[in-house]
């Protein structure tokens, strides 16, 4: 799944923490990133204060209700 111009990136992080299963950003190398760490969400934020936003990231969820409820932050933001 594609999301596109995340600008509230706290709100983000929450519905990620909601998240049951694995949530990994695929990096354009091909990396994969466990989006349920803190670790990563860090190095996520870092990119997001070198650049000032993220306007796509890719993820792959493992479980079809974080699916769902990464599609409800995209409709209600």
């Amino acid at each position: 799944m594609k999301i596109k111009n995340i600008t509230d990136i706290n709100r983000f992080f929450q519905v990620l923490d909601r998240c049951k299963g694995k949530v990994e950003l695929v990096t354009s190398e091909g990396d994969r990133l466990n989006m349920r760490s803190k670790l990563c969400q860090y190095v996520a934020l870092s990119k997001i204060f070198s650049e000032a936003k993220i306007d796509e990231i890719e993820l792959f969820v493992s479980e079809p209700e974080d699916a769902t409820l990464l599609m409800d932050y995209l409709i209600r933001g």
